[in-house]
C-alpha cells in the first residue's frame, strides 16, 4: 500500500470504508471547544463533505481549550477558521462554512437539509433543542455532545442514547424538551461527573460563562468524531439499534 493520507485508516476500515467516508455528508453544528475536535477527527478520517455552522468569532478566552483558537485566528469567524484548518489537513475535503447561529425559529430544513449524519456541538439549550428536534423529526442519525464544561474527570465520560444518559443537567433538559419525540437516532457523549461549580455570569448572548479545562472538551469531541466515523463505515450499530427513545 502506497503512503497516502488514508493509508493507516484504511488498515482499520478497509477500502470500502474509505469510500464511504469520502462520500459522506456531515453537518457539524458548533465549532468551539467540542466541535473543533469533532472537525479534526472527521477531516483526518477522510470525511469528504462537511458543513460547519457557527455564528461566533474566536476570542482570547477560547485559547485555553479550542483547537481552532490561535493568536492568528483571534477575531475571525469560527466557521471560517474551521474551513481553513480542514483544507490545510485535506485539500480534497469539501467544507462549507456557515456563519450563522442556530436558535429557536431557525429554518433548519434550509440550513441543515438531509445530511448522512449531524454532529451536534451546540452549547445553548435553545439551539440544541431546535437542532435535536429537527433531527428527531427528520430521523437523521445524530451524535450530540452534552455538557463538557465544569468537568475534570475523563474516566466519567461515556456514550449512551439520549434516554439513557444520567447525571448531566443538559442531557436532562434535552430529554424534557424532546419528550414525545422519537429520539432513537440521537446518540450522546456525556459525563456522569456532577458539575464542579455553579455558573454565575452570562455573556452578551445570555449564555452562561462556564469554567473548562483543555482536556475534557477534546475528549468529548474526539469521542463524537469516533462514533460518527464508525457509523459511516458500518463498524458500529446505528444510534437507533437497541437504543430507547427519550
Amino acid at each position: 500500500m502506497s503512503e497516502r493520507m488514508s493509508s493507516r485508516t484504511e488498515l482499520i476500515v478497509g477500502e470500502e470504508g474509505i469510500g464511504r467516508l469520502e462520500s459522506a455528508r456531515v453537518v457539524l453544528a458548533g465549532a468551539g471547544a467540542v466541535g473543533g475536535y469533532v472537525l479534526e477527527g472527521l477531516v483526518r478520517a477522510g470525511v469528504g463533505h462537511i458543513r460547519v455552522i457557527d455564528g461566533d468569532t474566536v476570542s482570547a478566552s477560547n485559547l485555553n481549550r479550542q483547537i481552532l483558537a490561535t493568536v492568528d485566528t483571534l477575531g475571525r469567524p469560527k466557521a471560517e477558521a474551521a474551513a481553513e484548518r480542514a483544507r490545510s489537513i485535506n485539500p480534497a475535503v469539501v467544507v462549507e462554512p456557515v456563519t450563522e447561529r442556530i436558535v429557536a425559529g431557525t429554518d433548519l430544513a434550509k440550513l441543515i437539509g438531509r445530511p448522512d449524519v449531524i454532529a451536534d456541538a451546540i452549547d445553548t439549550v435553545a439551539g440544541k433543542t431546535a437542532l435535536l428536534s429537527y433531527a428527531a423529526a427528520e430521523r437523521i442519525p445524530t451524535f450530540s455532545s452534552m455538557g463538557a464544561a465544569l468537568r475534570t474527570d475523563p474516566s466519567r465520560i461515556g456514550t449512551a442514547p439520549l434516554g439513557g444518559t444520567r447525571v448531566c443537567p443538559l442531557a436532562a433538559a434535552m430529554r424534557r424538551n424532546l419528550r414525545g419525540m422519537d429520539a432513537g437516532l440521537i446518540a450522546c457523549v456525556y459525563s456522569e461527573e456532577p458539575p464542579c461549580a455553579v455558573p454565575v455570569d452570562r455573556d452578551v448572548f445570555g449564555k452562561s460563562l462556564l469554567g473548562s479545562l483543555p482536556t475534557v472538551p477534546a475528549i468529548f469531541g474526539m469521542t463524537l468524531a469516533n462514533g460518527i466515523i464508525m457509523h459511516i463505515v458500518g463498524m458500529d450499530p446505528t444510534p437507533e439499534a437497541d437504543r430507547p427513545s427519550a
